[in-house]
Parts: C-alpha cells; structure tokens; sequence
C-alpha cells in the first residue's frame, strides 16, 4: 500500500529545496518531473497535491496547478459550452463525440496555447500537471507531455500520474501503455538534499 503521508513529505523537501528551483544536478535535461501513483488513491492525491500546494505557498514556493481537466472545461466553455459537446454525443454517438471533442481540443492549435497562457500569466516557480487520468482517452499524456517541453521552460514541471512509469514506460491506470517517455526524472526516487 502507497504511503501518501510519507510521498508527499518527500515532495515537499525535493521542490522546495534551491537545488530543485535552480534546476541544479540534471545534466543539462529539461526538468520534468513525473510522480506516479495508484489510481484508487486518486481523491486522496487530489488532496494532498492541494495541501501540498498551499504548504509550498507558505514557503514562498510558488505552484501553478495546470488540472487538465479544469483546462479543457475552459476551453469548452469559449468554444460554444459543454452543453454542444453534449448534444453532438446524443446525436452522433460516443465515436463522432470523441473526434468532435478532439478536434475542438486540437493539442498544437489550442491546448497547448491555453496552457501557455496560463504558464505566461502565473509567475510560477513549478508548474504541477494534474487531472491526467480524468482527459482519457481524449488527451494522451505522452502527448501533453512532448509538447510541454517547448512551453513550460521557466520552471521545473511535475506530472501527477495515475499509473506507473518506471523511468521509460508510462502505463496509465497501470493497464494501459502509453508511449515510451524517456524525458521525466521519478520525483519519488530523487534525493531531497
């Protein structure tokens, strides 16, 4: 069993370490990030990614939260509402629904400049990628993940996965593979010192 008291202690002594903000000991690699966990822990990880970005504030750590998710609302919300994504899935059936909802979200045409957006105006010393397992299968993270790297350049980037990695493979809900990311350092394993 996953000690989330004990993962999220650790967390909190690796990012607000200088060493962590400074982006020092990576050997030139881009700083990311990935923390995976069990996906029947998932409401208790939401909590503690919240506690933990509060206890980081109070530090003077400061963390934009980009929740895939809550991103995608947004953008459905600018683009004619949740309501017409409804009525496309009634209409047409889960498969026109999933190219439509796709289409909409286009990874290069706007989800990746929403999310720009959002790193720009935040002022942000680490950026947390969440809500990973609530975009499936209509956002891949290996995806988000590759087109992050030329976006969230300013700060070190952590990727909360309901899954695993083990350092090559992400494997989302720990069943289904996703293509290979070599990119991400496991934020569990580093030392905090």
């Amino acid at each position: 069993m996953e000690n989330l008291v004990a993962k999220f202690a650790h967390h909190y002594n690796v990012i607000s370490s200088e060493r962590f903000l400074k982006r020092e000991a990576l050997g030139g690699e881009i700083p990311f990030f990935i923390s995976a966990y069990n996906p029947e822990n998932e409401l208790e990880v939401r909590r503690s990614i919240k506690m933990l970005i509060k206890k980081l504030d109070t530090s003077g750590v400061r963390v934009l939260e980009l929740n895939l998710y809550d991103l995608v609302c947004e953008i459905l919300q600018q683009k004619g509402g949740m309501e017409r994504m409804f009525l496309i899935e009634q209409k047409k059936g889960k498969d026109k629904f999933l190219k439509a909802l796709q289409s909409t979200l286009n990874i290069h045409e706007v989800l990746m400049p929403h999310i720009a957006g959002k790193i720009k105006d935040a002022d942000a010393q680490v950026y947390f990628l969440t809500g990973v397992g609530l975009v499936y299968p209509y956002i891949r993270s290996h995806n988000i993940l590759n087109n992050l790297q030329s976006i969230a350049i300013e700060a070190p980037t952590v990727c909360y996965f309901p899954g695993e990695y083990d350092g090559h493979t992400l494997k989302l809900f720990g069943k289904l593979k996703d293509d290979n990311y070599y990119r991400a350092f496991n934020i569990d394993k580093i030392d905090p010192k």
